[in-house]
């Protein structure tokens, strides 16, 4: 195992850290440009576009190959399960989470992913124990987690400058919780080309959210948003969904799961930035501390840092 995941680091390259940094930028953005979306386009509705777009676009980047079509049929109740906890839920939590809090925070709490994904793969598999490095990680993220939304937790007291209702910040939790879920549930499509993966579970969850935005937001009812949402709107489909897809897969294809996972610490400095720069956010201190726990937590559960420091001792 140790031999395999130091073959994968050698493979990182300048150019790949350079992927794995615009990787990190893009999807960082899908919390800024959903932030704006949100302000104008329903939450199940912005869910629906931002599926439905980046699923036609990767149905034209395939374009037939590696037997996509055959693969759906085959496969339709396992992709549509697959599309709901990793597409159609989580989405849907951040996107109302946003509704009450900036692109920076609700990062942050998502960052939190890979804590929940190690502690459900604990439970519901045999192969991924946990072991004394990822408890300490996971002690480290679920600190900040308590960190983050501790004040907002406690009745009669609020964060300074804010008024931050709890279910705005348990929502990007839960998403965090489903992505976590679907880490693990997602090993069954191993076998399969990831593209197909992608594009399988964006179909399925563009079925899954079109009636509930049909029911819940009669979507044709609403006034016309404005440009800014409508080209937010389309940035998050295409680049941050579609494209971001088909860059993860390229730096996975080049350096590996294990390296590939470490976009997840550069995700919500990313957000944090964009939203200082453009929508004027700024963090408190509880925020910056919960965020460095999850920082540390995720480097803890990434493991390559302490056997290197043991070898060398």
């Amino acid at each position: 195992m140790h031999a395999k995941t130091d073959g994968l680091q050698n493979r990182m390259t300048l150019a790949t850290w350079g992927l794995l940094a615009l990787l990190g930028l893009i999807w960082g953005g899908s919390f800024f440009f959903a932030r704006i979306a949100i302000q104008h386009v329903p939450a199940f509705t912005l869910v629906l576009l931002r599926v439905a777009l980046a699923a036609l676009a990767l149905h034209l980047y395939i374009f037939g190959r590696y037997d996509i079509y055959r693969e759906l049929k085959a496969r339709w109740p396992q992709f549509l399960l697959l599309g709901l906890i990793n597409n159609a839920i989580p989405h849907t939590f951040i996107f109302l989470g946003q509704t009450q809090i900036g692109a920076g925070l609700a990062a942050i709490l998502n960052a939190t992913t890979p804590v929940w994904t190690v502690l459900i793969a604990n439970a519901l598999t045999q192969d991924e124990k946990l072991s004394l490095a990822k408890i300490a990680g996971c002690l480290l993220g679920l600190a900040g987690t308590a960190v983050l939304i501790g004040p907002s937790a406690l009745p009669g007291l609020t964060q300074a400058g804010s008024n931050i209702p709890l279910w705005a910040l348990l929502f990007p939790v839960a998403a965090a919780v489903s992505y976590g879920f679907a880490a693990t549930y997602g090993k069954r499509f191993r076998g399969l080309a990831a593209p197909v993966t992608a594009a399988g579970q964006l179909t399925a969850s563009t079925l899954i959210m079109l009636p509930l935005s049909l029911t819940i937001d009669t979507p044709w009812q609403l006034p016309m948003p404005p440009m800014t949402s409508i080209l937010a709107v389309l940035a998050l489909a295409l680049l941050s969904t579609a494209y971001g897809y088909i860059l993860f897969f390229r730096i996975m294809s080049r350096a590996g799961a294990t390296n590939t996972s470490l976009v997840t610490l550069l995700v919500p400095p990313s957000a944090i930035l964009l939203g200082f720069l453009f929508l004027g956010e700024t963090l408190e201190t509880t925020d910056i501390a919960g965020m460095l726990l999850i920082a540390v937590g995720l480097v803890v559960l990434d493991g390559r840092l302490l056997p290197g420091r043991a070898k060398q001792g």
